[in-house]
């Protein structure tokens, strides 16, 4: 997903749309609109204005879409889940479960014969996944480890 797109996503997708999101930034709602407009001339999103929604909704599709066009993935440092046995083992389940889809999707793609860009493009998305599951898979055990 490209940038533009992501941040028209997390505003439209705030609770309460954009109207209740332009409210809590303190901006007119046709302003933020035009903002997360992609096709709009003016009001371009700034920086600011993107980590403010990312903030505000805890939607960081902005964020992975950004790293992601520069081949970064990005991996939330010290995660909501406690560090325990029972997380680490539903990490271990996701990396498996991302990683079959990264293969499937990779089989798919050479089952004609031919590789087209719109099959990389699925494979290099779900590799991202894959990768940022294993990453938060041991920040989560670092959390876990003896000090």
């Amino acid at each position: 997903m490209n940038i533009l797109d992501a941040f028209h996503q997390t505003v439209h997708g705030a609770d309460g749309g954009c109207e209740a999101l332009a409210v809590r930034m303190a901006m007119s709602a046709a302003v933020l609109r035009n903002k997360a407009n992609p096709n709009a001339a003016a009001n371009i999103v700034g920086l600011v204005d993107a980590d403010r929604a990312m903030g505000l909704t805890g939607n960081h599709s902005v964020l992975h879409a950004l790293a992601a066009n520069h081949g970064y993935v990005c991996v939330k440092v010290g995660g909501d889940v406690a560090p325990s046995d029972m997380a680490v083992l539903e990490m271990i389940a996701q990396v498996w479960s991302s990683n079959g889809n990264v293969g499937a999707a990779v089989n798919d793609a050479l089952a004609d014969g031919r590789v087209e860009q719109h099959e990389v493009e699925r494979v290099r998305g779900l590799v991202f996944g894959a990768t940022r599951a294993l990453h938060e898979l041991v920040a989560r055990m670092e959390g876990m480890a003896e000090k």
